[in-house]
Order: structure tokens, then sequence, then C-alpha cells
């Protein structure tokens, strides 16, 4: 106990001094509001009365200032950006026989592969340290030996998983076809003609005049890129519901060569999809889950090595595939840096802020050797939703944002039972989160995600109420089994 007293002592001093900070204004205005009651106090009521007769206040000032008043407002009211509302989501739960358990996946390896024992000892080496489980689930077409990633294929799938996320959220919400106003899909490396979005359109015969918009290529973080591009047509879109899709269709990007650097996306991609319905109608201000606080994107495609991280490319043998760099996780790092700066002054509480200021200062005038200050962004967010791309990267994020295994816990959960489902996996995560009943009203949930390109980009949310434990969802038949302890290597 003696030993933890300095540290102890230093806790409640932090503690302190967050406190005054951050309540520094309320801390002025006590004072100042005491000395005036005490002025107010002591004067009788002849003398309250003469000081009200020397303002010598005429009718005409009175209706002027009047208009001033209620010129500003109104100024003020028409140029704030209309509130987001996220109404509520959906995530599509693939079926226990598109499950792909260890053995099933090495098997296959070792027959596709069998020319090639190198790679697939290579692809069993990253399984074992992937932090994936045993339920993850790949397509139909790639349980074939060999693998069939046909047009038709990749149509079905994206059928299936597309069609059941919108399904179940129209169930949820008692969402109709015509009340769709804007719909955005985004899917990375499959982009047919016609469009996914233009499949939906088809499917559910939507209004004629509805704004449809296909994303493609943009890697994983599409998913708050679709946000963002929601948010802005709704800026300008009054009383508008818009429909956000984000998967990643697995079937025709299955590669089938021996490059280990682009076998990777094979032991860690797995099938996943989400809808999200947003609105800026305040009556929906009442039954949405969240509302959306701030999107910051971060593109790091000018520097040549971050562009070329995450590269689809022929390998020698001529077979398409994701090539993925080993200067990714540093790559990452710089992003997520440049994305932490320009966020960290629109969430961090001013004692996290006025630190990080104090050391930059001092590092850049006294000793360029002091340990930069690396913000305690635990004081701004309840929860942490960190893009579920592979250990490695939650790992990195964890260390790096000193998050404890709580924080991180619904991103390595997510990873565990579904893989890495690209853009999707935010959605499973927050959806987590729910399942465990700990999303209170008042609660801040940041999302960060990573993608190809080099983007980092941040979505900030703010729950609108305190949600009860989903009784659907892909959660529903394992949420009381996790979590669970994941070992480092998992001996195949």
């Amino acid at each position: 106990m003696p030993q933890n007293q300095p540290n102890l002592k230093l806790r409640y001093v932090k503690l302190g001094y967050q406190y005054l900070v951050n309540h520094i204004l309320t801390f002025s205005l006590i004072p100042i509001t005491a000395a005036v009651l005490l002025k107010i106090r002591r004067l009788s009521p002849e003398e309250m009365v003469e000081s009200w007769n020397s303002l010598h206040v005429d009718p005409l000032t009175i209706l002027f200032s009047t208009f001033v008043v209620v010129f500003a407002a109104t100024v003020y009211f028409m140029s704030k950006p209309r509130s987001i509302f996220l109404v509520d989501y959906s995530c599509y739960k693939p079926p226990v026989t598109c499950r792909v358990p260890f053995s099933t996946f090495m098997e296959h390896s070792r027959l596709i592969l069998k020319d090639n024992p190198k790679s697939v000892d290579f692809q069993m080496r990253i399984l074992e340290r992937s932090g994936l489980g045993e339920e993850t689930c790949l397509p139909p077409a790639i349980h074939y030996i060999p693998p069939t990633p046909t047009m038709d294929a990749a149509r079905g799938e994206a059928e299936v998983v597309i069609f059941s996320a919108i399904d179940s959220l129209m169930n949820k919400t008692g969402l109709k076809p015509k009340d769709i106003d804007i719909l955005i899909v985004n899917c990375s490396l499959f982009s047919p003609t016609p469009s996914l979005s233009a499949m939906v359109v088809n499917k559910y015969k939507l209004r004629s005049n509805v704004k449809s918009i296909n994303l493609s290529g943009m890697g994983c973080s599409a998913g708050l890129i679709s946000i963002d591009l929601a948010r802005d047509l709704l800026q300008v879109h009054p009383n508008s519901n818009a429909l956000v899709v984000s998967t990643e269709i697995i079937t025709p990007n299955y590669y089938k060569g021996s490059e280990r650097a682009m076998l990777l996306p094979n032991c860690l991609f797995r099938m996943g999809g989400a809808a999200i319905l947003l609105s800026n109608k305040r009556r929906d201000s009442h039954r949405a889950k969240y509302k959306l606080v701030h999107v910051v994107r971060t593109h790091k495609g000018a520097d040549d090595k971050a562009y070329k991280c995450v590269y689809e490319q022929e390998d020698p043998q001529g077979k398409v595939g994701i090539n993925l760099s080993k200067d990714l996780m540093v790559i990452a790092g710089e992003a997520l840096k440049s994305n932490i700066t320009t966020i960290g002054p629109l969430v961090l509480p001013a004692s996290e802020q006025l630190l990080f200021l104090f050391t930059l200062i001092g590092r850049k005038i006294f000793n360029p050797k002091w340990k930069p200050y690396i913000p305690n962004f635990k004081q701004a967010f309840e929860h942490f939703c960190i893009h579920a791309g592979g250990r490695a990267v939650i790992d990195e994020l964890q260390k790096n944002l000193q998050l404890s295994a709580e924080h991180v816990e619904a991103s390595r959960m997510t990873l565990h039972r579904f893989g890495n489902t690209s853009s999707s996996s935010l959605w499973y995560e927050l959806s987590y989160i729910e399942a465990k009943g700990r999303m209170k009203k008042g609660n801040r949930v940041w999302q960060i995600a990573f993608g190809s390109g080099f983007k980092c980009n941040s979505a900030v949310w703010k729950c609108n109420r305190t949600i009860k434990t989903p009784a659907d969802g892909p959660w529903q038949d394992c949420i009381h089994r996790y979590p669970v302890q994941i070992p480092e290597i998992v001996k195949l």
C-alpha cells in the first residue's frame, strides 16, 4: 500500500486538475453572481426603483433592441446545420451453412495450393495469430474446390447480404420503400453494371427521383465516407431519409495464387454487411438511437507508399489479388495521428487540450526530446469502435490511445465472431455494445476506420436514449458466451 501512495496522490491531483479546468467557467461565474446578488440585497426598495428609473429606456430603443435580438436569432437558427439522427441499423448474420472452421479453411488451402506447401504453412501461421474464431463465414462459391467466383455467384452473395440487411432494417423501423429519399451503397471490390445501388432500387421499386449513389474502391473506411456523404446530402435536402448500405462482396475477390502478401486477405476477410437509416426529421429525434456529432476524414494518398500499401494487382502468374504492404501499420499510425490532430480539439475537454498545448510548446521551445503528451480520449468517449481489420490493428490502436481491454472488447470480439467484414465491421461492434446493455443516454461513441488510398476516417455519435438489450441482431444467439479469452496463438 505505501508503494502505491504516490500514484494514488498523483491520480487525485490529476482528477482535481481535470475538474477545475473543465468547470472553470462555472467557478468564475459563482463569485461574480454572488457579488451581484449581495449588492442587490443591500439596496432598499426605493433605491431599486430609483435605479430602474435612471435607465431612461424609451419605447423606440426597446423596439430596436427586440428587432436586433429577433434578427440575430433568425440568422443563427437558419445557418445552424441540421441535426442528423441515426434512427436504427441492422447487420447481416450469415447462415451456419457458410461457416468456415479452421480445419475446413486449412483443408481447402492444402487442396487448392497442393503444389505450394510453403504458402499453405504461411496461411496457417497467419490464421493461428489472426484473432478469428471458428464461426466466421465465407460465401458458398468459396466453399467449392476449387472456388467458383463467377459473376452470378457474386451477384447472388450481394443480393443475400444487402437485401437481408435492408429487410431487417425495414422491419425494425417501419420504413417503406417510398420513404427513402437518398440511397448510398458502398462496396469496395465488386462493382458490377448495373451498380449495386441500382440493384436495390430495382428490388424495392424505389421512387424515380431517389438520389442514388454507388461507392467503390474506397476500402474498409468507405462506411464512414458514406455516412459523411449522407450527412452532406441531408443538409441540403430537408425532411429526408437516407439509407446507407455498407458491405464487401468476397466471392470475386478470393485470391487463388501463392504470393504471401496477397494471401493475407483470404485469411482475414469474411462475409458481412449493414444497413443504416439516417434522418434529418425533427420528429425522428425521439425514436432515433444516436445523433451524429462529427465526421473527420484524413487522406494520405499524396504519399506514394501510403497510396500503394493496399493495392489490387496481378501476381507473376497473372492472378489478381490485394497486396498488403509491410509498411501498412506504420502508414496507418501516421494517418491516425493526422486524424487525431483534427478531431482532438473538437471532442477533448479543456483540461486535455491545455496539457497537449503546454507539452507542444515545451518541446518546441525548451527540449525537443520531451515525450509528447498523448491526450486521454477516455475523457471524451465512453465507447470505442475500432475497425476490426486484424489483431495487429486493434493492438496498435489500444497501445497508441492507451485504452483498456474493455474499451477494445467490442472490436476484438467482432473480429473473433465475424472476422474482418470490411466497412460494416463498425456496426457489428456497435451492436455488440448494445447487446451487452452498455449503451446509456448521453454516451459518446468514437468509430475509427482505415481504408486503402490510404485513409483514416472517424465518426462521433451521441446516444439519444438508453438502449435496451435488443431481442434480435447478429449477437442474439451468442452474446452470452462473450467476451471470450483469445489466445496469442491457436495451434492448428
